[in-house]
């Protein structure tokens, strides 16, 4: 399909979804609203909102004359945090990539290790899915206890997220290596090392790549579910107290916000997977 088909298809579904939200909140329908303002506000509320949040940093969750350091960031924990929704966000963002990075890094080497460690792999099989099975809202109040309410018992939260999805796969991409594909490649008089790099690498970079698109959703929401149970700041943190307040379009505008750099940092994972597949040809569904 040809990119700017593509583009405007994308657009229109957006349009079209607004659209409706528009019409939904603000025109009425036998003398209601199906989607009544207090609950659902209106999208043109929340762009204002965003708007006012972004250019002129009015909405202030707290009050605070000290001047930020962003090295104290690792370790502090008192509600002086910030002023404007940039610092809430920069905090949000430092939190989910790092849950990020920590939990896909982790994903991948011990993913790489158990699969090419057979005995291993089934002592621990069961402990994995085990620890992949506890629900983690569950453990955030206990990373709460343990680490604070800094930024680690977010990111601690995050990693549990994104490890499980990157290292499952990334462990099913190195079993998926054809065994005729190995036994060639050590005929030819491979060691271990080329068979990491040439053979077991490019096979699980595929099924890595698909886990990481969708770990960048769920390290930031780690950090968000994180901030909304315990946080001084942060947008999970805006996002709670505009939900205490009920101010819905404060709640929305979070969202959007949110979504919004999900995407910026998904086509960063996505201009890394183009550089790194280079040599993988186009899907049948990329040629239609």
């Amino acid at each position: 399909m040809n990119r700017g088909v593509l583009l405007l298809l994308q657009a229109l579904v957006a349009v079209v979804f607004i659209g409706a939200w528009h019409v939904g909140s603000t025109v009425p329908i036998g003398g209601s609203y199906l989607l009544p303002k207090f609950f659902f506000s209106t999208p043109a509320d929340v762009a204002h909102r965003v708007w006012t949040l972004f250019a002129e940093g009015t909405m202030k969750i707290v009050t605070c004359t000290e001047t930020i350091d962003v090295t104290r960031l690792l370790n502090i924990s008192e509600p002086c945090f910030g002023k404007t929704v940039w610092q809430h966000l920069s905090i949000t963002l430092i939190e989910g990539l790092l849950a990020f990075a920590i939990g896909a890094g982790a994903g991948i080497v011990i993913g790489f290790w158990l699969a090419r460690h057979p005995l291993l792999s089934a002592v621990f099989d069961p402990y994995i899915k085990m620890l992949n099975a506890l629900p983690r809202v569950v453990l955030a109040p206990i990373f709460l206890l343990w680490l604070g309410l800094g930024i680690w018992s977010k990111v601690a939260l995050g990693v549990t997220l994104v490890f499980f999805i990157v290292f499952f796969n990334v462990y099913q991409g190195v079993k998926e290596v054809s065994p005729a594909i190995l036994a060639n490649a050590r005929m030819l008089g491979m060691n271990e090392r080329q068979l990491f790099r040439n053979v077991y690498w490019p096979s699980a970079l595929s099924w890595m790549f698909s886990s990481l698109h969708t770990s960048v959703g769920f390290a930031i929401i780690g950090a968000v579910v994180g901030e909304y149970l315990g946080a001084a700041a942060g947008l999970g943190y805006m996002i709670q107290q505009a939900e205490g307040t009920f101010d819905t379009t404060g709640v929305f505008a979070g969202m959007v916000i949110l979504a919004v750099f999900v995407l910026i940092i998904d086509w960063c994972v996505t201009l890394v997977e183009r550089r790194m597949l280079v040599w993988r040809p186009p899907s049948a569904a990329g040629q239609g």
